[in-house]
């Protein structure tokens, strides 16, 4: 494959491998070692580099970039953050003033998150920070460095014209296209973000001979809202969806929040979360509890499916060979619904369960309940039972604690390195007290707590 970018102010071209990472080219080809591999998987941010293009700029983790999802873009690594003339960029000064390095190994990858950041106006630090990971100076001084770069001046040098490509036959633009193609060849990988495939390359060493990039279809990346719904596109980023949720389910965008990193969001998909078919993916215990319905497409053959019903046991979904997942479209208003994400670390970690709620009371009388769960079975799917002995009840604790004992009834979790079954099965028992005492407008979120 031919791939055209800017890579730090120059054009470059590469005949590269599909599946052959920037992390590597930079490193072994590039002769740019600045740009560091720690974790190879996503979790690190030491490989963290800066990516622009028409959407903006944005920090991406370029250990489980490929090539192909580069094309005609703009990259700068650590080594072309400062000016052509060696002036440091404003977070590089801040970084030695506010001494935010000690070995240095995870800066260049904090530079590049830094650098991203103040170049579009951000300060939410602790959120842009938290795929970065530091073991010397901790991050106290990081972020005294990022917050001291604020006030200076936007690197002028970081504005710049992606180059003029054409468009790649490894990427379609159309989604006829796309769709014709993969009915063809149905054995091929469809890579949108590769936040997973790309650990299939450098974890499982598996090689992928057939695939094609989603990120240049268009019909792929629309948001579509409407009166009361929300349709989502299968490459739209979760850094976008985000963007939305924030708007319109609150509860929902901090658990996306929470979701990865600043860089796995950027690159991440809705679709790609859904179509993986993971038991702990985090989108589709929150989709499943508002009643959201998948689109997919084979050819020329489009259906929809209840979101729930896409699950069929683990490792296996109701999607043909060819089939691709082109949509999700969920109500545009649940004031109802909440989130939990319960993991081990609060940032950038694997659910141990995500549990979701969406229960409607009326003049004191539960009269609809969707509760969703992942990590909890095979695949992500309702509590039912939890759902009929609350449905006609009364909106009260003795109803609570009467259907916290179902959940028994509808899963039998297994015990893992992220938590025992017995925990999973109390802990979701906790989490519907939780959310009564939410509902009932106690204080239940441990960031917002005081003594």
């Amino acid at each position: 494959m031919n791939v055209t970018f800017l890579l730090n102010g120059e054009t470059v071209q590469v005949a590269a491998d599909a599946t052959r990472t920037l992390l590597d080219w930079l490193r072994e080809d590039a002769g740019l070692c600045g740009t560091k591999e720690g974790c190879n998987e996503g979790d690190c941010g030491a490989c963290s580099v800066m990516v622009t293009d028409a959407d903006g700029s944005k920090a991406f983790n370029a250990c489980i970039l490929f090539l192909p999802q580069l094309h005609g873009k703009i990259v700068r690594t650590v080594e072309g953050i400062s000016a052509p003339d060696g002036t440091l960029h404003p977070v590089q000064d801040a970084m030695v003033a506010q001494h935010g390095s000690q070995c240095g190994f995870c800066t260049t990858g904090f530079i590049a998150s830094m650098a991203v950041a103040h170049h579009t106006g951000r300060t939410d630090h602790d959120d842009v920070l938290a795929g970065n990971l530091c073991r010397c100076t901790g991050y106290a001084p990081i972020i005294r460095a990022a917050k001291a770069a604020e006030a200076s001046p936007r690197a002028a040098w970081l504005d710049e014209a992606a180059p003029k490509v054409e468009t790649p036959n490894f990427a379609p633009e159309s989604l006829d296209d796309l769709a014709d193609w993969y009915a063809q060849n149905p054995d091929a990988t469809l890579i949108a973000g590769a936040t997973d495939v790309g650990l299939w390359v450098t974890k499982q060493l598996r090689d992928l001979p057939n695939v094609a990039f989603l990120n240049r279809c268009a019909a792929l990346r629309k948001i579509t809202i409407t009166k009361e719904h929300i349709t989502f596109g299968a490459a739209v980023t979760m850094t976008e969806v985000l963007d939305v949720l924030r708007k319109h389910h609150p509860s929902y965008a901090e658990m996306v929040r929470r979701y990865g990193s600043e860089q796995v969001r950027n690159a991440a998909t809705i679709g790609g979360n859904i179509a993986n078919g993971s038991p702990i993916g985090d989108n589709p215990p929150a989709l499943i509890a508002l009643g959201a319905t998948l689109h997919l497409r084979h050819g020329a053959t489009t259906r929809d499916t209840a979101l729930e019903d896409f699950f069929i046991a683990y490792g296996k979904q109701d999607r043909a060979a060819g089939e691709l997942v082109t949509g999700v479209t969920l109500p545009k208003s649940a004031p109802d619904l909440r989130c939990y994400k319960i993991s081990k670390r609060f940032d950038q970690d694997i659910s141990a369960v995500c549990g979701c709620f969406n229960i409607s009371v009326r003049e004191g009388t539960i009269d609809l309940a969707r509760i969703a769960f992942g990590g909890m079975a095979g695949t992500p799917h309702r509590a039912s039972a939890v759902e009929a002995a609350l449905i006609g009840k009364p909106w009260t604790q003795e109803t609570i604690k009467a259907a916290a004992t179902k959940f028994a009834d509808d899963y039998a979790p297994m015990s893992d390195m992220r938590a025992s079954a017995a925990y999973r099965l109390e802990t979701a028992q906790n989490l519907l007290h939780r959310y009564f005492a939410e509902r009932s407008g106690k204080a239940t979120n441990v960031l917002e707590v005081a003594p």
